[in-house]
């Protein structure tokens, strides 16, 4: 099951962060067809958000063809993201977590470490484009 989370200083409105949430399991494979996600209540419990924020992310979820309500059971995957890449991103990953123990170890913090990733992800986006 996936545990959403919330960035407040992000500036992505709360439903859209739980919406690129699922989006992002799905692709990595953490979510597969026919999981089920967390209740409105739970979710709600969790984040400390209204219902209608969570209603509100599971209909666009819906509205992209990603899961479908059973009324009285939950809100269940339908559809899944992840394509054949999926095989690479073990491996991927355990080179990011050593890089990113690098990282920590030469004295950045957090939000250094992200300003770092994400400039050079744009840069090396921008090189392939």
């Amino acid at each position: 099951m996936i545990d959403f989370h919330l960035d407040l200083r992000s500036g992505v409105s709360p439903y859209q962060q739980l919406v690129q949430q699922v989006q992002r399991a799905l692709r990595l494979g953490l979510l597969s067809v026919g999981d089920k996600l967390p209740t409105v209540k739970e979710v709600v419990a969790k984040l400390a958000i209204n219902p209608n924020t969570v209603l509100k992310a599971y209909r666009e979820l819906e509205h992209l063809g990603l899961v479908t309500p059973r009324p009285g059971v939950g809100t269940f995957v339908t559809r899944s993201l992840a394509d054949e890449s999926l095989a690479a991103h073990e491996p991927l990953r355990a080179e990011l977590h050593a890089w990113l123990a690098k990282a920590r170890r030469a004295g950045l913090d957090a939000e250094s470490i992200e300003a770092l990733f994400m400039t050079t992800f744009r840069e090396a986006t921008e090189v392939t484009r």
